[in-house]
């Protein structure tokens, strides 16, 4: 196993300096500390953990975390993952915040200004899909704050990780289960939360074209947003039910899945094959009456848990991420395993 003396030697710098890269502190020119970081990590180095506890009750660390609050009682499960990992961290003298806004992009960027203003030396990010969001995540890590996203992510930009599912293999797993479940001709509808979240349209986009591919019996007659509100869902769902008389179908690509099959309830459609994601209480209720055939899960515990481990080894030892992706695993639930 590397030492700090052998990167020390190899870099041409004193072990004080390599020190106080791999622990983020003091001032060293960013060529060097380029230099150190290549060689450590070309050397595989691992600190020990001993040191990384006294590294981080040194620097009082505090992560900030902004999260999606939309009624969606998804991210209640997700933030219980943070909670947790949250608990643990403050032993290492790391604190950690938690801001939720809705799918709002002032929001969104006034959560991150706030947390930042409040001392935040990294954060953990569920972003809106903007290019403002994006040029603001490239900011924060030209000046040295680091952001991992975590449920959806956002393209093109400087954050360090990303932790969630393979939402586009969510969608096209939404497709086969309902080319199998479905009854042909299969008239299918989507319900979704927003085009402005990437996770949202990921799987919108795997659903589309593994039909395209694969299953032609499938036909997709309208996609309609309700925001992760389950009023909105109940009544987007009502109306596509109301205007198209022959759909036999429904994919629910985000939240608002209670308000969708209540609205199904409501119009009598019984029938109707539907595939929804997650497992939340009410979603599990209506996977075991048989209102729901299934459920695609994604681990939404170690949404919120899995970031900040990351994160605080990067702030604690320079130490990026072993992967730039992160995936869940893909979950499927029916009425006998929900």
């Amino acid at each position: 196993m590397a030492t700090i003396k052998e990167i020390a030697e190899l870099a041409g710098v004193s072990r004080g300096t390599v020190d106080r890269v791999l622990n983020g502190r003091g001032s060293v020119s960013e060529q060097t500390a380029r230099k150190v970081l290549d060689i450590a990590r070309a050397l595989q180095y691992r600190p020990n953990r001993a040191g990384i506890v006294l590294a981080a009750r040194k620097r009082n660390l505090k992560i900030g975390v902004v999260l999606f609050d939309n009624g969606n009682p998804f991210f209640d499960e997700v933030l219980k993952g943070v909670e947790k990992k949250a608990q643990e961290l403050a032993d290492y003298n790391c604190t950690v915040q938690i801001s939720r806004v809705g799918f709002d992009l002032n929001a969104q960027l006034s959560a991150l200004d706030r947390l930042v203003k409040d001392g935040a030396c990294g954060l953990i990010l569920t972003p809106y899909n903007d290019p403002r969001i994006r040029d603001k995540i490239n900011e924060l890590d030209a000046a040295g704050i680091p952001v991992i996203t975590t449920n959806t992510d956002i393209q093109n930009s400087a954050r360090l990780a990303y932790v969630g599912c393979d939402f586009y293999r969510s969608g096209q797993a939404a497709a086969g289960l309902m080319h199998l479940i479905g009854k042909p001709p299969i008239r299918a509808g989507i319900i979704t939360g927003s085009s402005r979240v990437l996770c949202h349209t990921d799987r919108i986009a795997g659903f589309q074209d593994q039909i395209g591919t694969l299953y032609p019996d499938i036909r997709i007659l309208e996609t309609r947003e309700n925001s992760d509100d389950e009023f909105e869902s109940y009544s987007g769902t009502l109306a596509m039910l109301q205007d198209h008389p022959d759909l036999n179908a429904l994919y629910f690509a985000a939240g608002g899945v209670y308000g969708g099959c209540r609205a199904i309830l409501a119009a009598g459609r019984t029938d109707i094959t539907v595939i929804s994601c997650d497992n939340v209480l009410t979603t599990r209720e209506l996977l075991l009456s048989g209102v729901i055939d299934a459920t695609i899960c994604q681990q939404p515990s170690v949404q919120g848990s899995l970031p900040l481990e990351l994160l605080f080894t990067y702030l604690t030892t320079a130490q990026k991420p072993a992967r730039e992706y992160n995936y869940t695993s893909i979950d499927i639930r029916i009425r006998e395993n929900a």
